[in-house]
């Protein structure tokens, strides 16, 4: 065999290794939910590669197979070339040579390259890789039995595998990942991060809390009841008889505005209790996302929440559940970057103490957790261990509280410091 034979020969092969080396790499790190989106655009390529990508076992086993095969007859090849011209050396010789050659050519170089070019270089050899893998699908199915005939004989079944990332973790982690490069932007990291945390969160979490929902009692005279009405400023608002647990029903402001108007302002004989709807009362333990096909499903956007023995725990709307995805939106009057959250001069916040922490993670991107308690003040107590008295310091989390004002066993206000940013010099 000459010389120029051999190196053609060589670099035809070198090429067909790197062709499949740059395929496997490029096929297992392909942009599924790409390749996806460009099949159902049309993409006969994007196509192919799907079709890949969906019998990945048997993909990576032919492009095994005919990648050792090749790099196994490039070096024969080379050996029994120069073997009658370097003699004891040839092997020593060809191992190295066929290595380098290899190692660059036939590895190194396309698998940079598919990393790199990762969805272009799938989509580019995906229509000739496909019949390739049909053609050694015999041959890798015969590998892929004897392989499990051997693996059953330690004790691993075809049918288990190892726990894996949830979908939904899985693109929280892509996004997060892609924040930090500077491609997803945090206020739309946030709110995509919001849409994953609807089948975690229960209504518990993001409810009106008791203590805050304003109510009207039902025994009060039509004049005080219509005044106390329009002083709530919501379009719905829970009535209640004898005690401010029991509701008896929800008056729409619109309704009784419609019917005052009717009545052309007067409060004669109009029964404002008759104009109520049956109040709907949730568990809550219910998951925001169960709760948001709920609202859509009774055509409602306003339920009371009750605990495992009824009792009235708070109120929730479709707006509650709306601020967790797109965050706190606050009205033309507010200042503030949320409602009970006040920045100072120092760089410190002067937060209320019912303040959810995943709003102040959200607003002021904090890494505070929540797992424990879900309102700032609820996190000082649990870290505490007992309820602080006004004027009290802690640190924790790299941030420093001090305790304003405490109202019997509730803290109402504390001030909050957060570490300094990366970088900043510190005064003094």
């Amino acid at each position: 065999m000459s010389l120029v034979f051999l190196g053609l020969t060589v670099v035809l092969l070198v090429a067909i290794s790197g062709f499949f080396s740059g395929s496997e790499t490029a096929l297992t790190a392909v942009s599924r939910a790409r390749m996806h989106q460009l099949e159902r655009e049309g993409s006969r390529a994007a196509r192919e590669v799907n079709k890949l990508v969906a019998d990945k076992e048997r993909m990576i086993g032919a492009i095994l197979l005919g990648n050792t095969f090749l790099n196994i007859l490039i070096s024969s090849l080379a050996t029994e070339a120069l073997a009658p011209r370097l003699g004891e050396r040839a092997v020593v010789i060809t191992t190295i040579l066929v290595t380098i050659i290899v190692l660059v050519f036939a590895e190194v170089l396309p698998k940079t390259l598919a990393i790199a070019r990762t969805d272009r270089f799938a989509l580019n050899v995906a229509w000739l890789l496909r019949p390739t893998v049909g053609l050694l699908a015999p041959v890798v199915g015969l590998v892929q039995a004897i392989v499990w005939a051997l693996l059953r004989l330690v004790g691993i079944g075809r049918t288990e595998s190892d726990p894996v990332v949830e979908p939904h973790e899985e693109i929280r982690g892509t996004v997060e990942v892609h924040h930090r490069e500077g491609a997803v932007e945090r206020e739309h990291r946030d709110m995509l991060s919001g849409v994953l945390d609807l089948r975690e969160l229960k209504v518990a979490d993001v409810m009106i809390h008791r203590k805050n929902v304003l109510a009207i009692d039902a025994n009060q005279e039509p004049q005080e009841l219509f005044e106390d009405l329009l002083e709530a400023r919501h379009a719905r608002v829970p009535v209640w008889r004898d005690s401010p647990e029991n509701i008896v029903g929800i008056l729409h402001t619109r309704d009784v505005l419609r019917e005052f108007v009717r009545r052309h302002g007067s409060l004669e004989g109009f029964d404002i209790l008759s104009l109520m709807t049956p109040a709907w009362f949730v568990p809550d333990t219910t998951t925001l996302e169960e709760q948001l096909a709920a609202f859509r499903e009774q055509r409602s956007h306003f339920a009371l929440v009750v605990d495992e023995y009824g009792a009235l725990q708070g109120l929730i709307t479709r707006n509650d559940i709306f601020d967790e995805i797109f965050g706190d939106i606050p009205d033309e009057h507010e200042r503030t970057v949320r409602r009970g959250v006040r920045p100072q001069a120092d760089g410190s916040y002067i937060v209320d103490g019912t303040t959810p922490i995943r709003d102040l993670n959200r607003e002021l991107d904090w890494n505070l957790p929540d797992e424990e308690a879900s309102t700032i003040a609820g996190l000082v107590i649990h870290e505490a261990r007992t309820i602080p008295e006004p004027r009290q310091r802690f640190a924790f989390y790299g941030f420093k509280f001090e305790i304003l004002r405490r109202q019997r066993n509730q803290i109402t206000a504390l001030k909050i410091t957060p570490p300094p940013a990366p970088g900043a010099l510190s005064a003094g």
